[in-house]
């Protein structure tokens, strides 16, 4: 057997490069071999209305990507893909994520999706910053919907800052989130591997309210309780995720929310801070899964 790990085709520094090295490594101390390929070709191709794959005779695809229509075609051509195309897609949009979880009474910040404007030279409605501002309170978060490494996160004080922003992001799809102070520059990194809770590790800021290692926050090993444990597998069944990083914000009192959930979580911090072999874990996953669909 053999599988290929498909990365993007543009972003791939040393940091990014040291997940699908490290998965590619503990698939071969199991002895499997695992291709590392930029996603920069053509995997499929659609010929007189059929699909047809280009990839080869590999048995499983381990996707660190977002390419969805690419991850979509692979999976129509009948093979196993980590994470598969469901999955990747409820996370990929920060907004389709809160509507996947919502009525399954998970805690998360109160959410308002953004007002998607299609011409530039139009002006943000005032009246539905009023709304915003009334319902959430000031200090708010806004996010973009697609985003990750802590990028197109913003934290709105008063009006003035929140239409700043809100006429700057006006034509890409965002939402505004209450900001919860208690959480300020700190979260709760938890990463699920199949049906096991890896571990926790907390990140922490000194400069800012984002906390995620990408923008400069720092990381160490944190328990997980019973009750995040439960409730981190819970997501990542219902969202359909093989792997994941789920992050925590620090509510009043021993309050967790669920802030955001990552389908394709860096995991190099992670095992540098905790210990834990996640690449390990993950290769293991995916040999089993595989064993349990040949029967």
């Amino acid at each position: 057997m053999k599988g290929i790990i498909l990365t993007n085709a543009y972003y791939c520094p040393p940091d990014v490069m040291y997940q699908p090295e490290r998965l590619q490594e503990e698939f071969s101390a199991r002895g499997v071999r695992a291709d590392i390929r930029r996603n920069d070709f053509f995997p499929f191709r659609l010929k007189k209305g059929e699909l047809q794959s280009l990839l080869g005779d590999y048995g499983f695809c381990i996707y660190l990507d977002k390419d969805k229509y690419v991850l979509q075609s692979i999976e129509k051509c009948g093979m196993r893909v980590y994470n598969s195309y469901r999955a990747i897609a409820a996370c990929d949009d920060k907004m389709t994520t809160c509507l996947a979880l919502s009525g399954l009474v998970i805690p998360r910040p109160d959410t308002l999706p953004g007002l998607l404007c299609y011409s530039p030279a139009e002006k943000v409605r005032k009246e539905s910053l009023v709304q915003v501002s009334e319902t959430l309170g000031f200090p708010l978060v806004v996010k973009e919907a697609y985003g990750s490494l802590g990028k197109g996160v913003y934290l709105a004080h008063d009006m003035a800052e929140l239409s700043a922003i809100a006429e700057k992001i006006k034509c890409v799809p965002h939402l505004f989130q209450k900001f919860i102070a208690s959480s300020y520059g700190k979260d709760l990194r938890v990463i699920v591997v199949g049906d096991r809770v890896a571990g926790g590790m907390l990140r922490e800021s000194a400069e800012g309210f984002r906390s995620n290692l990408g923008a400069g926050g720092s990381g160490r090993s944190y328990p997980v309780s019973d009750r995040i444990a439960a409730l981190s597998l819970k997501i990542a069944k219902n969202l359909g995720l093989d792997y994941c990083g789920i992050d925590f914000l620090f509510g009043e009192g021993e309050e967790m929310l669920v802030c955001e959930v990552n389908s394709n979580a860096f995991f190099k911090g992670f095992e540098q801070a905790t210990g834990v072999n996640v690449a390990g874990m993950f290769a293991e996953h995916v040999l089993s899964d595989l064993e349990k669909i040949k029967g």
